[in-house]
């Protein structure tokens, strides 16, 4: 099960005016989508410093709480199903993880960077829908920077944003 809450932001966490965040780790990412509904999803994880891992991704619904099965997959069938049967530029995104002060991990995502569509978001995951639920940004002094929740917004995952740019 995947519980996170997903908001839109400007820009990376840092700088005056953000609290200690120790930066954890940095992906370079590309992926696609085989369908949207449900969602069937290819993704290419690029560790700054370190290996490149291969994913297969199936999620049910939406929203704050759904069901999320990931397996590795090798380089030969992700380049499969990205040529042969997804067949569109993927979409690349940067994500940073950012440890937050009360232990829970905030990744920052730039999509489509230099793109007229580019955007970036924030997302936290989280143990429980009471936790997710019962969390505050200002709890971590990220209420400025947390301040668009777009979490239970229909239209709003990266999978309509594939819909609406790549399809």
């Amino acid at each position: 099960m995947e519980i996170e809450r997903k908001w839109m932001v400007n820009g990376w966490p840092e700088g005056a005016g953000f609290p200690e965040m120790p930066l954890q780790e940095e992906f370079a990412m590309r992926q696609g989508y085989i369908s949207v509904r449900p969602t069937v999803r290819i993704r290419e994880e690029a560790r700054t410093g370190g290996s490149t891992d291969y994913i297969l991704c199936f999620k049910s619904g939406g929203g704050l709480a759904r069901e999320e099965i990931e397996r590795p997959i090798d380089k030969a069938l992700f380049d499969d199903l990205e040529t042969k049967i997804i067949g569109r530029p993927l979409i690349p995104k940067l994500r940073r993880s950012y440890l937050l002060p009360d232990g829970l991990v905030l990744e920052v995502n730039h999509v489509d960077e230099g793109q007229p569509t580019e955007f970036w978001y924030a997302e936290v995951e989280y143990d429980s829908v009471e936790q997710a639920r019962g969390w505050d940004p200002a709890s971590c002094g990220l209420a400025d920077y947390l301040n668009d929740d777009v979490t239970d917004q229909p239209g709003q995952s990266m999978g309509e944003y594939w819909v609406q740019t790549r399809l």
